[in-house]
């Protein structure tokens, strides 16, 4: 029994003592009059609440208030189901679990068949024919359809309204206006913003939010962390990776759903080549810019301040979509400050570019180490071979220095590459290099468990810092001033070990320390992968280490080199073989191994901003390439003699493959802004077997071959990667290209998409770094 005083000292009980008082009282009427039929108790309405219409069966007990609510909702799913066998066709039976037009039907006949006298409202009576119908007295739960009045009879009034049903049986009145059912937001880079759910209804239940499929709400994300009372879903300090869609609905009701579309708009960011050049009077003179932003940046050129456009002739262009100031037999009036501005709708760059024309009586110094083919001095690339260095300027395929397997460190008595013992030869082995910042270079030398430091400005061999055993690979991390190493322990791979040299680009004595272990093990870790920086993404802030054959991906910190969590990949048996990273959506690309029958599974791809596995790239498989602004994917499958090329658009939406045949067994990638279109990429690649090279056009997928360029290193003597053949590019306005043969370097013109010269004796010289003009 459950009784209280209210203020006014009137007694008053619950539900289920009243009901027990009645039935008790009608048992002794039925006793006293057993003989008369047609009896029915007389109606006493302030104290009886359960009337029934044709009279109270004996085996009809109320149940002591032992109701919980986990019971109460297994006999209303336990309902429900049973009018789902009654009213819905056999392949219907489950649809009112997920289909809320399904399950409003359902509970609509289920209060009809309930409020027997159609007067819209069920009431005690009723609930009891219903009981007596189903035999629902008979069930060991120790809950009723009576429980429908305590837990959802809302304003207490002994009836159930139509409402109150759907309240109970969870029929939310949801509703999204036609024109809201898709919502387009844009913000700035760095600002902060509010997606609104437009879901609305009595009763609402929580939001849910979902990108890429997988629900937000219970991450621990530190950009996206607060869903606020409404539901409304919150992201602080906005970068590229958030753009792309975000879904919300009610909880338990996917079918009704609001997709939000973020646009990230990147305030343009702008380089000129060169900063500044002296030229002839009639010689040529090019002024490049380019520019990278979201939407794509409009370019105008000033000269001296004024609008350029109004001196366009024959002499003076606007080339490559408005990217390039072309003058052709420059006269004196030419000499200015030409100023390139790039504009769209987050923001405005410019830079300056100064075209000075002297006669060469009156040229400076200065101006002198300025070539008519507009590339400094410092424009170089390095190649480490078996004798030594060699620096190269690619314009004329000029040696400008030659640095020797016995040349001293600079005033130190180590060589650069000191004799092997037992070795008849004094020659060098290296595997990779870096650039750091233009000031050093960084080098590994695995036979000598070391990697070796140039100075740039000197061109001379500065320090070896000592490294665990077999040092193979190198990652210079811009954003930490960080150079990352890779060693095997031994040339089987027995014993690997991450180390990583800070303050790379200081001019103190480096020292290599170690990673923490993932897993506690350092024995396992096959590769690793850092995202390279850009002209609009410069900061990186987590890599990923990949483990033999463990199919996930080891998610590390940058800043403090420590360990964050797994992703697993498991579900896909993929064990991941190389990655690629476009900024725009965040998304990962990552390479599966060939599974036991051979068979190349096809990509995957994740989402970085929840860690979570997407799903495939469609059929794309093999190496992931993507360019240096992020807008295309580019997939070598040598198995399938495949290039497929994906585009990503500023909305972080992966295109369609376009398929390139190719049986050329590609060993590398080098991508090269375009010559003749702004905001564009081109791609060269070499191969890993055969003597020839690949240029493609990226926007139109148009191909090129570059012919008789010898044959590569046989991948037997490379036993360090599978880049046999490397093709290294020469910056943002570089337009040159170097790729090595067995014994030989080969110049490629990027602007003309030719052979611009071969350098002989030069073996094994597949360890290349550019220097110059980022």
């Amino acid at each position: 029994m459950s009784c209280s005083w209210t203020n006014r000292r009137v007694m008053r009980c619950s539900r289920r003592w009243w009901a027990a008082v009645l039935l008790w009282g009608t048992a002794l009427i039925a006793e006293a009059r057993p003989g008369k039929e047609g009896f029915t108790p007389m109606a006493y309405r302030p104290l009886v609440r359960f009337r029934h219409k044709d009279g109270i069966s004996e085996s009809l007990r109320i149940k002591d208030d032992n109701c919980h609510l986990g019971d109460y909702k297994k006999l209303k799913t336990k309902m429900l189901d049973l009018h789902a066998q009654r009213y819905l066709t056999p392949g219907n039976h489950g649809s009112h679990e997920n289909d809320m037009a399904t399950r409003k039907h359902l509970v609509d006949m289920m209060f009809k068949r309930f409020d027997a006298d159609g007067n819209g409202r069920v009431d005690s009576s009723e609930l009891s024919q219903v009981i007596k119908q189903e035999g629902l007295s008979r069930t060991a739960s120790e809950c009723t359809l009576f429980d429908l009045f305590k837990y959802n009879d809302v304003n207490d009034d002994e009836h159930l309204t139509r409402e109150e049903f759907y309240a109970a049986f969870e029929v939310y009145q949801l509703s999204l206006p036609e024109d809201q059912k898709l919502s387009v937001t844009t913000v700035t880079v760095g600002q902060s913003v509010v997606l609104t759910c437009a879901i609305t209804g009595d009763q609402r239940p929580p939001i849910i939010w979902r990108r890429n499929n997988h629900a937000l709400n219970m991450l621990e994300l530190e950009d996206i962390n607060d869903f606020g009372d409404d539901g409304s879903l919150y992201i602080t300090k906005v970068t590229t990776t958030h753009m792309g869609n975000y879904t919300c609905h009610a909880d338990g009701y996917e079918q009704l759903s609001q997709t939000h579309t973020l646009q990230v708009n990147v305030p343009p960011v702008i380089r000129v080549y060169p900063e500044s050049q002296a030229r002839e009077p009639g010689v040529t003179a090019s002024l490049r810019c380019y520019a990278e932003g979201i939407p794509d940046p409009q370019l105008s050129w000033l000269k001296n301040g004024m609008d350029i456009t109004t001196k366009l002739s024959k002499q003076l262009t606007l080339q490559a979509n408005g990217s390039e100031v072309h003058i052709s037999n420059v006269h004196f009036e030419d000499t200015g400050a030409y100023t390139c501005i790039a504009r769209n709708e987050a923001g405005v760059d410019e830079d300056i570019s100064s075209l000075f024309v002297e006669d060469s009586a009156r040229k400076t110094l200065a101006n002198i180490l300025w070539r008519e083919e507009g590339l400094g001095i410092g424009n170089m690339f390095y190649v480490f071979y078996e004798d030594g260095i060699k620096v190269i300027q690619p314009v004329a395929c000029e040696i400008q220095r030659h640095i020797k397997p016995s040349e001293k460190l600079l005033g130190l008595q180590e060589e650069v590459c000191p004799k092997v013992e037992g070795e008849k030869d004094q020659k060098c082995m290296w595997t990779s290099a870096v650039n750091v910042k233009d000031k050093f270079i960084y080098a590994t030398q695995p036979l000598l468990n070391r990697l070796l430091i140039v100075d740039i400005q000197s061109q001379k061999a500065v320090q070896a810092v000592s490294t665990d055993r077999v040092p193979v690979k190198l990652h210079y991390d811009k954003s930490h001033d960080q150079v990352w190493i890779l060693s095997w322990g031994d040339l089987e791979k027995n014993f690997p070990t991450l180390q990583v040299i800070s303050q790379a680009s200081g001019s103190t004595s480096h020292h290599t320390i170690h990673t923490q272990p993932v897993g506690h093990r350092f024995d396992r870790v096959e590769d690793f992968f850092i995202p390279p920086i850009s002209l609009t993404i410069n900061h990186i802030r987590f890599g990923i280490i990949l483990h033999k054959n463990e199919p996930a991906l080891h998610k590390i910190d940058l800043e403090t080199t420590s360990y964050v969590k797994n992703i697993s990949l498991q579900q896909y048996d993929c064990i991941p073989q190389s990655l690629a990273y476009t900024h725009l959506g965040g998304y990962y690309f990552v390479n599966c191994r060939p599974d036991s029958t051979g068979a190349v599974p096809p990509q995957l791809i994740i989402d970085s901003v929840t860690d979570n596995v997407i799903g495939p790239n469609g059929d794309v498989s093999g190496t992931p390439y993507v360019s240096p602004d992020g807008h295309y994917l580019v997939s070598v499958d040598d198995r399938d003699g495949l290039m497929r090329l994906q585009h990503v658009s500023v909305r972080g939406e992966i295109g369609q493959p376009f398929d390139i045949h190719t049986n050329l067994h590609l060993s590398d990638l080098a991508f090269m802004p375009s010559f003749t279109e702004a905001n564009q990429y081109n791609v060269f690649g070499s191969s890993g077997h055969q003597t020839d090279a690949l240029f493609v056009e990226l926007s139109t997928g148009n191909v090129k071959m570059i012919k008789s360029l010898k044959q590569p290193t046989p991948a037997a003597q490379w036993p360090w990667n599978r880049q046999n053949r490397v093709m290294t590019g020469s910056g943002l306005f570089g337009q040159y290209l170097m790729t090595p043969s067995q014994s030989s370097l080969f110049i490629l013109d990027g602007r003309l998409d030719k052979l611009n010269c071969e350098i002989t004796d030069v073996p094994l010289g597949n360890t290349v770094v550019w220097v110059g003009e980022a």
